[in-house]
């Protein structure tokens, strides 16, 4: 059967992910700046008998739901187990729109932490449904959190941080948000427990800031 080409990125088949294998002491968040730049490459296709094929191009996002259920792009890692590369990229990418599923990652919890295991779980199967990976699944999971608070300070600032009432901002439900996890996300911002996690949270900001700046003058 002729096959499609697939772009730009290493693409194997059938190849078990090696997540498990590797050190969860990862530092790096996956997508942030210190993943290493490396040029483009042709890609790796491997087949059953572990047959290889190149490819070329640039691979995008819609690319991963053209993948036929076997191909999985591979996510190579360094010496200390962060992911590298530009599939370290498109990964990052795709655990962005995971972050943004409020059916799968759902905001209407106080701290990822209490996110139930069972939907990070869900979150991580998809991801290595198109991904085969050398890097941890705690590692994995920690991006992820990383880049769901991200998604809910984003909402926080644009839909919650306005010159509203609190009936309107209820009524405000962003684009893609279930109504009843933005009532109740909307409804602790505005409680004390609430109010006190802003605080604790933005004062540890400034004291990360704060010591930046003393590294800095040293």
């Amino acid at each position: 059967m002729p096959r499609r080409k697939v772009r730009s990125h290493r693409i194997v088949q059938g190849t078990p992910n090696s997540a498990e294998t590797n050190s969860t002491e990862q530092q790096t968040a996956i997508g942030s700046s210190n993943v290493p730049v490396t040029p483009e490459e042709p890609i790796e296709v491997q087949n059953e008998t572990g047959r290889m094929r190149r490819g070329h191009g640039h691979t995008v996002l819609s690319d991963l739901y053209d993948l036929d259920p076997v191909e999985r792009v591979q996510v190579s890692s360094n010496s200390f187990g962060q992911p590298v590369g530009s599939e370290a990229r498109l990964l990052a990418e795709y655990m962005g729109i995971l972050a943004r599923n409020a059916n799968m990652l759902p905001i209407n919890f106080e701290s990822w932490h209490k996110v139930p295991e069972s939907n990070k779980n869900q979150a991580l199967d998809n991801i290595k449904a198109r991904f085969a990976l050398e890097v941890s699944d705690a590692y994995v999971k920690k991006a992820l959190g990383k880049r769901w608070r991200d998604h809910k300070s984003t909402l926080k600032k644009d839909y919650f941080k306005t010159k509203t009432t609190l009936e309107e901002r209820l009524q405000n439900v962003p684009p893609g948000m279930l109504r009843y996890q933005w009532e109740e996300v909307v409804r602790f911002w505005t409680s004390k427990k609430g109010k006190k996690l802003e605080k604790k949270v933005s004062s540890n900001k400034n004291s990360l800031t704060q010591l930046g700046r003393k590294v800095l003058r040293v």
